[in-house]
């Protein structure tokens, strides 16, 4: 395993859904039947994540190929997929222990499956595929790799199309920081609520940005500044106090990071960029000061940050804050999980399933429409998260304005 595999911040599980209506595949054919068949040929490829992660000295992961495979459940409800959209095919999901049930023994991170699938067949014909797998092993990149190697095998092809690459030892560290661990939650009732932001709501935010950002500033930028701004506000975070942004970034194909990583490389292979912002600067500061933040935490990224590793130099770490006022940022939106067909067509919903109190991610969705937009799962404390709502319909109408 990598230096980076190997961080506390990793031993964790991973969870994601996607949601496929009936009537894409052949009369008759079980999805459940044969996207088992594909798992198993796949991990042929994938053979380390059919073994178990053991830890040896220093704490040190390796993964031990015992061939024992992964666990897969397959499972009926007696609902249609209309009634799971009705409810709203966002997180948090209320039946998610169904839709994933938790076999006894596997949520560890040592000595436990890799992965954990549950296919469960609805009513309509269509069905739901859920998978937990183990972060240390792979990160959302990753799965998605070894998912779409399913989802080809399953669809008939004759091979996979990204070869796998193990190569762990690309990414070592020469007298590693100390790992992170995540920050501790606050000590009060949570709520947790996802947010639609459609495409054409983008469009609106970008009009009110100066002219300069406003031909330079990305989806993603301008995203990820609405909701620091807004989060930001409605913890009340006071003047004087960090409210530091933590941004994911993939570094594969980032020569300057010193580290070429070969295609079909499905280990952990994301930085984390922080910038730290005076709440006073997010509060006061307009849309366009945020933006600006945010290109200065991405451009801070990937190169430095893992030349800084690589020497066995202190990174700053995210107990350096006060982790109720950080926020970090995962943008899983052309990872390709909402193109994954496994012979059913495209998903209707394919992301994580829920956040934590520090962490939103950006997913891809359809709206009622049609129409392009993007989901961001945020948990808050309840009084928190009133405030963040009134903010958001406050910020979306006057943005509306400007269309």
């Amino acid at each position: 395993m990598s230096g980076l595999d190997n961080m506390d911040v990793l031993r964790m599980q991973a969870s994601l859904a996607l949601f496929y209506r009936g009537g894409g595949g052949e009369d008759g054919v079980d999805p459940a039947g044969v996207i088992r068949r594909a798992l198993g040929e796949a991990l042929v490829h994938y053979y380390p994540l059919a073994g178990r992660l053991r830890e040896i000295e220093g704490r040190k992961l390796v993964v031990d190929c015992t061939g024992e495979g992964v666990l897969f459940v397959q499972a009926d409800a007696d609902v249609q997929l209309a009634d799971l959209e009705a409810a709203g095919l966002r997180p948090p999901f209320p039946c998610w222990d169904q839709l994933l049930f938790d076999v006894e023994g596997s949520s560890g991170t040592l000595n436990c499956p890799l992965m954990l699938i549950q296919v469960t067949r609805l009513l309509c014909g269509g069905f739901v595929l859920a998978l937990r797998n183990n972060h240390a092993m792979c990160d959302a990149i990753g799965i998605a790799q070894f998912m779409n190697a399913v989802s080809e095998l399953a669809r008939g092809l004759p091979s996979i199309t990204v070869k796998p690459v193990w190569c762990r030892e690309l990414i070592e560290m020469r007298n590693p920081p100390i790992s992170d661990t995540l920050p501790d939650m606050p000590d009060v009732p949570m709520v947790e609520r996802s947010f639609t932001v459609r495409a054409l709501d983008v469009v609106a935010m970008k009009k009110c940005l100066p002219p300069l950002l406003r031909d330079t500033a990305t989806t993603f930028e301008i995203l990820t500044a609405f909701l620091w701004r807004a989060r930001t506000m409605a913890l009340d975070i006071p003047p004087g106090e960090d409210a530091p942004l933590v941004i994911a970034v993939n570094f594969r194909g980032d020569a300057g990071a010193g580290m070429s990583l070969p295609a079909g490389y499905y280990g952990n292979a994301v930085a984390t960029s922080t910038v730290p912002a005076d709440a006073a600067v997010l509060r006061g500061g307009s849309l366009g000061d945020v933006v600006a933040l945010v290109q200065l935490a991405k451009a801070a990224g990937t190169t430095e940050y893992f030349r800084s590793m690589a020497n066995g130099m202190k990174v700053r770490g995210l107990r350096s804050f006060n982790p109720a006022n950080l926020l970090a940022v995962s943008d899983t939106r052309n990872i390709g999980f909402h193109r994954m067909d496994f012979g059913w067509g495209e998903p209707v919903f394919a992301g994580p399933v829920s956040t934590f109190f520090t962490m939103c991610y950006f997913i891809r969705v359809k709206d009622r429409h049609g129409e392009d937009a993007f989901v961001m799962p945020l948990m808050l404390p309840r009084l928190a998260m009133d405030r963040f709502v009134a903010e958001v319909e406050r910020s979306l109408l006057d943005d509306a304005k400007h269309m």
